[in-house]
Formats: C-alpha cells, structure tokens, sequence
C-alpha cells in the first residue's frame, strides 16, 4: 500500500515542503529511507520501529520504501521522524485524515514527541504552500503560533497524533499562553554618557540610516559603551522584520535566548577569538546561522576591531554590501540574512595611546604599520561614519552643568527619519539605496552637488565612498525634516568620512 504525509526541510532560514512517501510492497522486511539524507535521517528508522511498536501499533515485516521528495534537496535533522511514522501507519491500512495537514518533531523510543529546531520558518514555508494544520512538539507550539492563518496542534506523544488524525482521542488546539512579563533588562542611555557630543551626533546618525560606524579612541574613551547605548536609540521591529529575526533564531534553536515576541533589535557583541564558522556561519552539513545572521535587522558590534583576524574582518565584505551571506558547503549553498549595521570600536595602535595626551605611545613603526593594515581600504570604504573619541578630562566627567540628552528623546527623532525614509524609499533605510533610487531620493542642491564633487577630487573618493557620503547627507536631511539634500548636509556627512582618524 501506499500513503503520504507531509514534512519540511529547511534552507537557510528558508522552509521548503518535503513530501513523505511510503510505500509497502511484498518482499522480505527491509526498512529503506531515500531522498537525499543525512544520518540523523537514516538513524530515524531505528528511532519510527521503536516509537510505533511501543505506541501499541504493529510495525510491518514487509519490504518498506520511504522516499523524501523533492529528491534532489537536500535533507537534514530530527524533524522528519513523526511525518514518516505517519506515512508509515497509513501505508499499514491506518485512517488517518492528512488533508492540509503537516507534520514536524522528533520521536523517542517511548513514542512521545521531542522539540526540533527551526519550527518557526517551517511554520511561514508550509503556511505559504497552503497548509491549514500544523502537528508539531508541545514545546514548540508557541513558536509556530506566531504564523498568521495556521491551525496548530501541540502533540504530546504517537498515540495522540494518531488518536487526532483519526478522529478517535481529537486534541484541542494550541493556545498561546499570557506570555511572561519581559525580564527588565536596562540598555545603557546616552545620558549616562558624559560628554562627546561629536560621537553622540554620529550614533544618531547611524541609527537613523542604518549607517556603519567606527569608533577610533584611547582606552577609557567611552567607545564600547557609545555602542552599547545606540542600542537604546533604536525603535521597536515592525512585525514582519520581528518574525525574521525568530526565525534566524529558531533555526540556531536559540530563543530561549532571544524570545520570539521579542520586538527590539538583535545586539550581537562576538568576541575577536570567534572562528570563522561562528562569525559567518557553518557547520557540517547545511550551514547554521552565525553572528552576522543572529544580528539580522539590529547592530553587529565588534570591540577592539584590529585584534579580529584580517580574514574573520574581510567576510565582512560581501554582507556588508549585499546584506546576505551564501555560504557553500559539500551538501549545498545557503543564502542566510545579514541585514545588519555594524558599529566598531578600534584604539588607535596596539598600545591604545598615539596621539594621546597624557601618555606616550610605544609601539614602533612596524607594529603599528601591521596593526592599522588589519583593517583593509576595501572594508574601511563601507564603512559610512568614523568618528574619533578622545579622551574625556576629568573635569568633564564630574561637570554638574546642563543634563544630558536622554535616549528616548533621541530615538524620537530617529524615529520621525525613519518614517521619512520608508515613505521615499518604499520601506528602504537611506545605508540600503543603491544606483538611481538613491540619486532620485536624495534631490540635492546645486551647491551640495559641487561640495561633493570638489570633495571626491581632493579626498580621492572612491565610487562606492562617493555614494556613502551621499547616504549620510540623505539622512541629516532626513533628521532636520528637509525635502532636499542642501551643501550644510553634505559638509557634515564629509566630517565622518573620518580621514584624519585613520
């Protein structure tokens, strides 16, 4: 006999609907997965004969054929084990009502259901294949609740599935819990920030257009916690920017890290000891998001960015530009999310002191010819803002004059820009515009267009700088509520090309 059910494999953070076909036929009993599978597939027969015969239903001493279609994708994890035992029972005669239905969790021996990772973009693939019902672990059935449209079933265990799809024991369907009150984690606020008025204007900056920023100061500057209150100056996720960073995050199975409701913006701080596989993303098999897909529609923050590898640091290059990352390994390529702003934070030589005030710096020619060549002029060109950080006089930090600016009245202007920009751009940040959409929105003045022209002779302004300076200029105007790209917004934006703190 014949009978099907239906799966998911995933892609990236791409879910693509797999078909479980079983076919039951005379022969001595053989038990045979094809498809295009890893080993946790293969090894899923031991785990579908032990969870069906300890469900109290008889495992068939026949020749069986399981095939994973379509065959050429290729197929990995734990996820397939329950639409194969369902596959598997209804080629034994077993009535089960599959219609609009899918499958996804692992089984134990003892015939009950095992979270999987990646629920959430399985949910959004199937959901757009037309799936009505959704079978999946109990633990994951918060997860795919999220997706709009799509009736979901948490089971418990083989007999439960069975007993619903059947019509005999019919399970309730999922209801999403009163989530838990959001631990109340403080981000650091721009006022807690004494002084620095020109790197606090470039974080504005940054946030407004999802500019990429670089600190360049002594050690004690400030620099990691500028970064760490640009956070703090973000707006909320829109809904569907939200749902794409939990599905990044379902696939690394990680939201108990990150909950999937969360609606701020991803930070991600890796450590410069990070491996490649870590950073970008890896792994046997199909790759796994790293920390440039984990910092997905948020900030990517790399402290003391010299000490990173050069080649962690040219990877960079490609998402940097394209805002994905494709990832080839022996099982196939995977093009992963990275649509991210990177803020960095670099001393100005090994020892942290050249050209500082109070302390001399010792490093010698060599060491800091290597050090500053660390970061490339390729990645140093997409890079839209740098900014120096000097140290702060002591005076300064216990001043008791004018408050500082707190972030929630600087996140309300970056707020209004942002609103700007979307209704321009049809929903494109100013750092995201390439070519004539960004010619077209920027419209600026005859003296802006002669500043940047005489600025990219002098300053020998690449093609790519070029039109990154032109960014910036956008988004000041965007800030000040202009229309136009005026000469003062030009001027500024070529302040933060940051030549003399290279």
């Amino acid at each position: 006999m014949f009978a099907m059910a239906v799966g998911c494999a995933l892609r990236g953070v791409a879910g693509v609907p797999v078909t479980v076909e079983a076919d039951l036929a005379n022969g001595l009993p053989n038990f045979t997965v094809v498809g295009l599978t890893d080993r946790a597939i293969q090894e899923a027969r031991e785990r579908v004969r032990a969870a069906i015969s300890n469900a109290g239903f008889e495992f068939p001493q026949r020749r069986l054929t399981i095939n994973l279609a379509p065959a050429e994708l290729p197929k990995e994890g734990t996820a397939f084990d329950l639409p194969i035992a369902l596959a598997v029972l209804g080629s034994c005669g077993k009535q089960l009502d599959m219609r609009g239905t899918a499958a996804v969790g692992e089984l134990a021996l003892d015939a009950s259901v095992r979270a999987v990772v990646g629920v959430l973009p399985m949910a959004r693939a199937l959901r757009a294949a037309g799936t009505r019902r959704l079978l999946v672990p109990e633990v994951n059935a918060a997860e795919a609740m999220l997706v709009e449209g799509l009736e979901v079933v948490g089971v418990p265990s083989l007999p439960a599935c069975v007993g619903h799809l059947d019509g005999s024991r019919p399970l309730r369907t999922a209801l999403v819990a009163a989530a838990p009150p959001p631990a109340s984690v403080r981000e650091a606020d721009l006022a807690d920030v004494r002084g620095q008025p020109f790197a606090k204007r470039a974080l504005e900056i940054a946030a407004a257009g999802g500019h990429n920023l670089l600190m360049v100061g002594p050690p004690g500057s400030g620099k990691t916690m500028l970064a760490q209150a640009l956070v703090s100056v973000l707006p909320d996720l829109e809904v569907d920017d939200a749902l794409e960073v939990a599905a990044v995050y379902s696939l690394r199975g990680a939201l108990r890290e990150r909950p999937a409701t969360c609606a701020r913006p991803p930070f991600r701080a890796p450590h410069h000891s990070i491996s490649r596989a870590g950073l970008v993303g890896g792994g046997s098999g199909l790759a796994q998001p790293g920390e440039l897909s984990l910092a997905h529609r948020g900030m990517l923050f790399l402290d003391e960015l010299c000490e990173f590898p050069r080649s962690l640091l040219e990877s960079l290059r490609q998402p940097l530009e394209e805002r994905s990352i494709t990832i080839v390994r022996s099982r196939g390529s995977v093009v992963l999310p990275a649509d991210f702003a990177l803020v960095a934070a670099a001393n100005p030589c090994p020892c942290g002191y050249l050209e500082d005030s109070r302390r001399a710096c010792t490093c010698g020619p060599r060491e800091l010819a290597v050090y500053q060549a660390r970061l490339s002029g390729p990645l140093r060109d997409r890079i839209d803002l740098v900014v120096p950080v000097p140290r702060q006089q002591y005076a300064q930090l216990f001043a008791t004059g004018a408050p500082e600016e707190h972030s929630a009245q600087v996140r309300d202007r970056v707020s209004a820009a942002r609103e700007r920009q979307r209704a321009r751009n049809r929903g494109a940040l100013n750092a995201a515009l390439e070519g004539n959409r960004l010619v077209d929105g920027c419209h600026p003045e005859a003296g802006a267009t002669a500043l940047l022209a005489t600025a990219g002779e002098r300053l020998a302004l690449s093609a790519r700088a070029y039109h990154r300076v032109l960014r910036v200029a956008r988004t000041l105007a965007d800030l000040e509520g202009s229309e136009r790209v005026g000469q003062g917004h030009v001027g500024e934006a070529l302040r933060y090309r940051g030549e003399e703190a290279a």
